[in-house]
């Protein structure tokens, strides 16, 4: 019995500091990613690795022995540090934001519907409740097309990547009349695109919809939001609103890179909206952790509110935000 403790000691000890040192190196690594797209892949998985760098100092509090404690739980000390310090900016951000009271004269939604979608019907029913002003849809092919074929009879004025007529990846859907339209859809040096100008009271502004790809491998994500940076210059950004499944999180340093690029503020501040539901097989995410879908949009117009929609058979979470434009 004495043994059976012991090994169980020794495996709970050697558990804790892997776990810390493991924390640790990601986030030392992250740091690095300032300078190297390849090290700020990690960054995006901050919140785990800050769970991880806690377990592992707590337990390594409880099993360890005196000397090696105090190692284990300053290195799990330095690893939540890390990675506190690079989710902090966004947090405080989300906290202190002051929302305009109202009332809204624009209500957008930002929705990933996922190809693999395996609830379209109570997606589109939510979606027509919701009754946006003016929707922007990613992964509209596939399982999730009757949502798309659906929403193309109910909206007025819909665009694709490149054109009205030929699908493909971004979609925005607009009861407001499209005075211009058109899109990119770039295969090669990927890169999915809708934009549309649309009239207003107010003056017409432009709203822009996007799907950028994974940040693994390192170097395409980058290029993409450089590339639609370069083509926003071409609009007036005073009213912009650019919306998408960036797949890139605020702790980033991608991300933050972009903030400037593009000169508008960013409403979606610490919002999970990834993963939902059954994203992958056999696995079914209790909860989003992951924000990735973000709305941008230029200075006119006022944040009212922000908030993340329900499981509606996506791996994503719907963004909803009205917005008063000044």
């Amino acid at each position: 019995m004495q043994l059976i403790l012991h090994l169980a000691r020794l495996f709970f000890r050697g558990t804790a500091l892997a776990l810390v040192l493991l924390a640790l190196a990601l986030g030392l690594a992250g740091l690095g990613g300032a300078f190297s797209d390849r090290l700020d892949v990690a960054n995006h998985f901050a919140p785990v690795w800050l769970v991880l760098g806690l377990a592992g100092a707590l337990l390594g509090a409880i099993v360890s022995r005196r000397g090696e404690r105090w190692a284990i739980v300053a290195m799990g000390a330095l690893a939540i540090l890390a990675h506190g310090g690079l989710m902090a900016p966004e947090l405080i951000a989300a906290q202190t934001r002051k929302l305009d009271p109202g009332p809204a004269t624009l209500k957008v939604m930002q929705f990933n519907v996922w190809a693999s979608n395996d609830d379209p019907s109570q997606a589109l029913e939510w979606v027509l409740a919701e009754d946006p002003d003016i929707l922007f849809v990613e992964e509209g092919g596939g399982e999730a097309w009757p949502l798309i074929s659906h929403l193309r009879r109910l909206y007025p004025f819909v665009v694709s990547c490149v054109g009205t007529n030929r699908p493909c990846d971004s979609w925005i859907f607009s009861k407001k009349r499209m005075v211009a339209r058109g899109g990119i859809y770039d295969r090669e040096r990927p890169l999915s695109v809708a934009w549309a100008t649309l009239a207003d009271p107010k003056g017409p502004f432009t709203v822009v919809a996007t799907h950028y790809v994974w940040p693994i491998p390192a170097g395409a994500q980058q290029a993409q939001s450089r590339r639609l940076a370069a083509m926003l210059e071409g609009f007036d950004k005073k009213a912009m609103i650019v919306a998408g499944d960036f797949n890139s999180t605020p702790w980033s340093w991608s991300l933050r890179r972009q903030d400037k690029r593009f000169g508008l503020e960013r409403r979606t501040l610490a919002l999970p909206s990834w993963p939902s539901g059954s994203f992958i097989r056999l696995v079914k995410a209790p909860f989003p952790l992951m924000p990735i879908d973000h709305v941008y949009a230029g200075r006119q117009w006022k944040t009212v509110s922000v908030r993340r929609g329900p499981h509606l058979g996506s791996d994503h979470r719907p963004v909803v935000i009205t917005l008063k434009r000044s």
